[in-house]
């Protein structure tokens, strides 16, 4: 197991919330939908996914 953090900076023609929405909110659900072939699962062990929540991310093989 290991500590990861990502910084990334996009621009993009989606409204700000609506972003935040399907990124943060609704990202557990829509990361292996929409990448499949990098993410198998993302899963919430601990928290409400406010600061300090635990998730653990299930890469694909490969």
């Amino acid at each position: 197991m290991a500590v990861i953090t990502f910084t990334d900076e996009a621009s993009s023609q989606i409204p700000p919330a609506r972003a935040f929405e399907g990124l943060i909110i609704d990202g557990d659900n829509l990361i292996p939908k929409i990448m499949p072939q990098a993410f198998k699962s993302i899963e919430v062990l601990e928290g409400d996914r406010g600061a300090g929540t635990i998730k653990k991310i299930n890469f694909t093989e490969g």
